[in-house]
């Protein structure tokens, strides 16, 4: 069964110290056990699509199926954002995002995605990210942005690849700025105490 799998395997995974633990009432959270252990999984699989024919080609056809993936100059990507040309789009679950997102990063949730459509602002382009190149999410949700007229593409970094670029990295709830971009009034921001605490890597 799918689940006694899961359950087996981020069991090995935390005896491994790979993973971390958290449980809140009748849930339990897991997440990554720091940043090298990250960098760990994004080179193994680097060295994976480059080793192994197999990978490379899942990797050619998951890449052509989806066509909304692009590469992006991530510096520039990022001077967009803070200039609030684009709206950078984080559409994990919401306990993803607290535990860490792109700077500027604004979170809803793929599953929240079309029934929230009209907070989506049109008059400037939507980048949306998940997990990575292999994260199917972030083009399902430029799919149905673009479905009902936004100018959207998906990026295929995710929190990893944009640490391992020395790029800034948030946790937390969304920031003010991040907020602002959105297009939100001022009255609909967050409180001060619960601004984003961004941090280069």
């Amino acid at each position: 069964m799918p689940g006694v799998f899961a359950t087996e395997s981020l069991g090995l995974l935390r005896q491994a110290r790979l993973v971390e633990a958290e449980k809140r009432g009748v849930f339990v959270t897991h997440r990554v056990a720091g940043a090298g252990v990250a960098d760990f999984f994004r080179s193994l699989r680097g060295l994976a699509e480059s080793r192994l024919a197999e990978v490379q080609q899942i990797a050619r056809a998951f890449v052509e199926k989806r066509s909304s993936l692009e590469a992006v100059d991530r510096r520039r990507l990022l001077e967009r954002v803070r200039a609030g040309e684009v709206t950078l789009l984080d559409v994990r679950p919401p306990e993803e995002y607290r535990a860490a997102h792109l700077a500027g990063a604004v979170s809803l949730p793929l599953k929240e995605l079309e029934s929230r459509l009209a907070e989506v602002p049109k008059d400037r382009e939507i980048v949306a990210y998940c997990r990575g190149p292999y994260c199917v999410p972030a083009p399902e949700a430029v799919e149905l942005l673009r479905s009902r007229g936004h100018r959207a593409a998906a990026l295929s970094d995710g929190v990893a690849e944009w640490r391992a670029q020395g790029l800034p990295v948030a946790s937390g709830e969304a920031s003010r700025a991040a907020w602002r971009w959105w297009g939100r009034s001022r009255s609909a921001l967050p409180s001060a105490t619960a601004r984003s605490a961004e941090r280069s890597a």
